[in-house]
This record gives structure tokens, C-alpha cells and sequence, in this order.
């Protein structure tokens, strides 16, 4: 059985796991949830900025953490991590109340995020490590840099929009989602039951290679934001995007000092990263995936590994 087929059916039999992220008591559930790591990993919960964060290790080498999007969980990474392992020690998290990290009723704002991903490295990696983030990860990625600059040895920001560069006027070419995801209640009202089909439908949309991002990951994520209070913790990483903006803009001219690697992809976020960022970073390169559309480690899984490697170990 491949290992895609095989996924699916165990991400179906696992069913909606504890939505604070609490240890099951099912063994059966556990040794199910064991068998999605990639080889050699391990999964684990750390007490992080007051918060109960799950994340999946794997690999020897240097730190590098790993940072998922939205609609997505650690599971996003698995296969970058089963490539790269002989190279790094790569820890991936599931953000605040996503997948088996604890729901919170607040702290989405990305402030708060990089202080708990701060506290992750800290407890994991020895207080710094290298880091990668794609979508919403990638900006609290951005905000880890900017507050916690201690912490954050390398950068890596996987197409994503630095908060406060997002367009969502839908009439003049913006993305709709922005304003749908951060309407109180309802789209939570409208999604109800309807989780998978609605997260299979963005993640297509958004692919350029409308296959790369497998039924059985999309398996895996939906049951994670399927359970209770899931899907209102992935809309709040939206619903405190103003707040992020706020943030970003309160450094004013500050540039990085760190080396920073963009890496958009061609039908998606494009050079407007790189555009983004070249103001803030005084060590920026920038590559673009050819073939790519807004899942780059999932569409052009090679490039990604190549150009990720290369700038990691530099």
C-alpha cells in the first residue's frame, strides 16, 4: 500500500482527536497517530508562553523549525522532512490551536504566536534555531525576527504576504477569503459540517499543480479543524491580521541583520514577497518556484528541499 493510500485510511480511523491537544488515553489512537510521522520521528507536547503546543521531531543536524499555514497542521511537512532529516534536526509545531496544540480562546496574533514558537526554541532547540514559514507561518516567522532576534539564526519565508501587504478588496483584485475568514460567526456558520470540503476546495484553488497537496493530507488536516473549535482558530489567525499589521508597521525602518530566503511561487504570491521584504532585510535572496502555484514545499517539493537546504547550511 503507497504511502498516500495508506494515510488516508488512517487519518480516517484516527477521527477527531482532544481539541486542547491533550495526550489521548486510547492506545490504538495513539499508535495510529504514530504511524503518520515520517521515519525516525517523534511527536511531543511542550508547556510553551503558557500555552500546551504539540509538534513532531525529526532528523540530527542544526535546529530548523518549521512553520505550517492555514488550512493546514505539522502534517504539511512531512515529506520536507523526511527529505532533509539526514541534514538538520527539524521540528515542526502545530501553531496555538491548531491540530493537537491547545485551543485557546485568544493570543492569534502573530506577537503572541512568535512568543510561543520563541519558547519553543528555547525549550527544543537550545534558544536558536533556523526557521521556515509558509503562509500564516511565515509571518509569525517574520514577527519571531523582529522580536525574539536571539532566537532566529536563518530565515526562511515560504509565499506569504508580510502583514499589512495583503490585498483583500475582492473588486479590485484582492482574495474574497480575507473578509469572509474574519467575519464573526459566520464562517464558521457556513462550513459547519463541511470542513473537509471546504479546505480540500481552498487548497485546490490555491495549487497551481491541483493534485500536489494529496486527498490523504487534506484527510489529515481537515480532522484536525473538524473538531470542536478548530475551524474558529484558523479563521482567528485572520480575524488578527489588523493587529499584525500594527505590528510590522511599529518597526519602521528596522531592517533584519539575519539572512533572509524568500520563496514564492510563480502562479501565486510571485516576486511580491521578495518586493516586500527587500526594505527589511539587509541579506536578502529571493527564488521564485517555477511551477508552483501557493504550496510550494507540497507542489515543487525538490526545488523547495534544494533551495532550502543550500541556504540553511550556508
Amino acid at each position: 500500500m503507497n504511502q498516500g493510500r495508506r494515510t488516508l485510511l488512517l487519518g480516517a480511523a484516527a477521527g477527531a482527536l482532544l481539541p486542547r491537544g491533550q495526550a489521548s488515553a486510547d492506545p490504538a489512537r495513539d499508535r495510529t497517530d504514530a504511524a503518520l510521522l515520517p521515519p525516525g520521528g517523534t511527536r511531543h507536547f511542550v508547556a510553551a508562553n503558557g500555552v500546551r503546543l504539540h509538534a513532531v521531531t525529526a532528523g540530527s543536524g542544526p535546529p530548523v523549525v518549521l512553520l505550517h499555514g492555514w488550512p493546514q497542521t505539522w502534517y504539511a511537512w512531512r515529506d520536507t522532512m523526511e527529505r532533509l532529516s539526514d541534514r538538520f534536526t527539524l521540528i515542526a509545531p502545530d501553531l496555538r490551536g491548531i491540530g493537537l496544540s491547545e485551543r485557546t480562546a485568544s493570543g492569534y496574533e502573530k506577537r503572541t504566536l512568535a512568543a510561543d514558537i520563541a519558547a519553543l526554541i528555547v525549550q527544543r532547540a537550545g534558544g536558536r534555531a533556523r526557521v521556515v514559514g509558509h503562509d500564516m507561518g511565515g509571518k509569525v516567522a517574520l514577527a519571531l525576527a523582529y522580536l525574539h532576534p536571539e532566537c532566529v539564526e536563518r530565515l526562511v519565508l515560504v509565499d506569504c504576504a508580510v502583514p499589512g501587504t495583503e490585498s483583500g478588496d475582492a473588486l479590485n483584485g484582492g482574495a474574497w477569503h480575507y473578509g469572509f475568514h474574519m467575519a464573526p460567526g459566520f464562517p464558521e456558520m457556513l462550513t459547519r459540517g463541511r470542513e473537509r470540503d471546504y479546505i480540500r476546495a481552498q487548497i485546490r484553488t490555491w495549487s497551481h499543480r491541483k493534485d500536489a497537496v494529496t486527498e490523504a493530507a487534506i484527510t489529515e488536516h481537515a480532522r484536525h479543524y473538524a473538531t470542536s473549535g478548530g475551524m474558529t482558530a484558523g479563521f482567528n489567525l485572520y480575524r488578527t491580521l489588523p493587529q499584525d499589521a500594527e505590528l510590522i508597521a511599529s518597526f519602521g525602518e528596522r531592517k533584519l541583520d539575519i539572512p533572509v530566503l524568500t520563496i514564492g511561487g510563480r502562479y501565486s504570491v510571485g516576486n511580491r514577497l521578495a518586493a516586500a521584504m527587500r526594505p527589511r532585510a539587509t541579506k536578502l535572496e529571493s527564488v521564485i518556484a517555477q511551477e508552483s502555484g501557493h504550496f510550494v514545499p507540497e507542489e515543487e517539493p525538490t526545488f523547495f528541499c534544494d533551495q532550502v537546504a543550500r541556504f540553511l547550511s550556508a
